[in-house]
């Protein structure tokens, strides 16, 4: 079976700090004895036709090419290639609108208002609804804190008018903003459904983005079950038939609330954990 290890043409802004996960982990897949070799997404010239199955592995700049990333995955479901994830699970999931399917099933969600194309900021409206004076306010498609801003009374005058346009183009997603980063978002990893590792993640001081490249650190730590229990169940029931699955979120008075469920292209953190390149491969190799 051939695989394609889908990625993208490097840029140094999604660059990890930590080490080069997409080599490290190829490197162990073919030493693993799989065909496999690493392929741009968006390169007219990989004959996706030659493929069995793919893996999209980091494709990090998809949602700034949202047209095009839709019409590839159209173009490999139509010449029956494999995709891990599943391509329904893939369009499900590049949306941050589907964080309102998995609140209104019950499940802890950090609560969400969403913005919809056309609309205008009401800082008023959010505020009450939410019952704070501080919100994070992110676009509905996007990747690494792209176009993220803490809106408060205070500083709405600074950012009101490119929200607004912004907002002609696509649509956003209110959130209150939560004291409980400056503990840490958490990331529990499953392989196929199965619990592999989880990290803590933390912003640095006086900032509230976890992504390395905005300073953030990692620490390797290992979730309480109680936790690893309640992220493993946003798992089974979105993430059926998946490959690879991160739960982000943060412990609210002692309760794990979603803040993302990573199905397209999440770093997987392989470097904290001694067995999780192997559960990785585990789980790959039921798919083959």
């Amino acid at each position: 079976m051939k695989i394609a290890y889908v990625s993208y043409q490097i840029q140094e802004k999604y660059t990890s700090a930590t080490v080069d996960e997409d080599k490290t982990l190829l490197d162990f897949l073919t030493d693993k004895g799989l065909s496999i070799e690493r392929v741009i997404w968006n390169d007219p010239a990989v004959a996706w036709e030659s493929y069995d199955l793919a893996i999209i592995k980091s494709p990090w700049d998809y949602h700034e090419h949202i047209a095009a990333f839709k019409q590839w995955l159209n173009q490999l479901e139509s010449l029956n290639v494999k995709l891990l994830n599943p391509y329904e699970r893939v369009r499900w999931n590049m949306d941050k609108h589907y964080l309102g399917e998995i609140a209104a099933s019950g499940l802890a969600v950090i609560p969400s208002f969403f913005l919809e194309k056309g609309d205008r900021l009401d800082l008023n409206v959010l505020a009450t609804h939410f019952n704070t004076e501080k919100l994070i306010i992110k676009p509905c498609i996007s990747a690494g804190a792209k176009n993220t801003f803490i809106i408060t009374a205070q500083n709405l005058a600074d950012h009101e008018t490119q929200l607004n346009e912004l907002l002609q183009e696509e649509a956003f997603v209110a959130q209150p903003f939560m004291q409980e980063i400056h503990d840490g978002e958490w990331s529990f990893l499953f392989f196929n459904g199965k619990y592999s590792h989880s990290l803590l993640k933390i912003p640095k001081d006086g900032d509230f983005r976890v992504q390395s490249y905005h300073g953030g650190s990692v620490n390797a730590q290992e979730g309480v079950d109680k936790h690893i229990k309640s992220a493993a169940a946003y798992v089974e029931q979105y993430a059926q038939g998946c490959l690879y699955a991160r739960v982000d979120g943060l412990i609210v008075n002692g309760e794990l609330n979603l803040m993302e469920l990573e199905l397209i292209e999440p770093y997987l953190f392989l470097d904290t954990h001694e067995e999780a390149s192997e559960n990785y491969y585990k789980a790959l190799s039921a798919h083959l």
